[in-house]
């Protein structure tokens, strides 16, 4: 028989991580529970010292990125796979974690049956993704693949956000964006929410960031 699956649960919710143990729970013989966190800070700790096989984790924990938490996990333990497992169905969220790693994203109204078998697959080597979210990808792929997006669409941008992007990229001010776009700029600072958002920064020069190592913009 082979070993049961070792698990670390993340999520800024106790009732949320003790529901999934006691689901869990019932399939001693293929998962087994090495510790959950409320942080991502003691998740990153307890990953170092269980090296799990895999941990679950959420988009957010609290006011802390799980994608971050996710690009740390996959740099500093590459042994130990990351799933998201969250409320957001949104594909935005699914392509931004899997850039930076997670072999999964499922959806919290996931069954534990089809949970823990996911789960196997990704040990096994495979990427999951929610049957809720994988039509809407495929369906994002072959648009890319005929040209149909815009720079940054298979990051999540809208057309909008790409054209504020590019024009950041070039220097521009809000007020010079919003002159460009003849918007106001109260419009373009929701824009520059929008995509700071959809690509996981906390401001401008990490979204120019983003743009330059993706190669949005030649």
């Amino acid at each position: 028989m082979p070993k049961p699956l070792r698990l670390v649960l993340v999520d800024d919710h106790e009732m949320v991580l003790h529901g999934l143990d006691a689901m869990l729970r019932h399939f001693p013989e293929r998962v087994e529970i090495a510790g959950s966190a409320t942080t991502a800070s003691a998740a990153l700790a307890l990953t170092a010292a269980e090296r799990p096989d895999i941990v679950l984790a959420d988009v957010r924990i609290g006011r802390e990125s799980g994608l971050d938490l996710t690009r740390q996990i996959t740099t500093e333990h590459p042994e130990t796979k990351v799933v998201m497992l969250t409320v957001y169905d949104d594909e935005h969220y699914l392509f931004q974690a899997l850039r930076v790693g997670a072999s999964g994203y499922v959806l919290k109204r996931i069954d534990a049956a089809e949970l823990v078998a996911q789960l196997e697959r990704v040990a096994e080597g495979e990427t999951v993704i929610d049957p809720a979210l994988a039509g809407r990808v495929a369906l994002s792929a072959a648009r890319l693949s005929a040209g149909e997006f815009w720079p940054g669409a298979h990051l999540g941008l809208t057309q909008r956000e790409s054209e504020v992007l590019e024009l950041l990229v070039s220097g521009h001010s809000n007020k010079g964006v919003a002159a460009k776009l003849v918007v106001s700029e109260d419009t373009v600072k929701t824009h520059i929410r929008g995509l700071y958002r959809k690509l996981g920064v906390s401001d401008r020069s990490g979204a120019i960031a983003v743009a330059l190592r993706e190669g949005l913009f030649r």
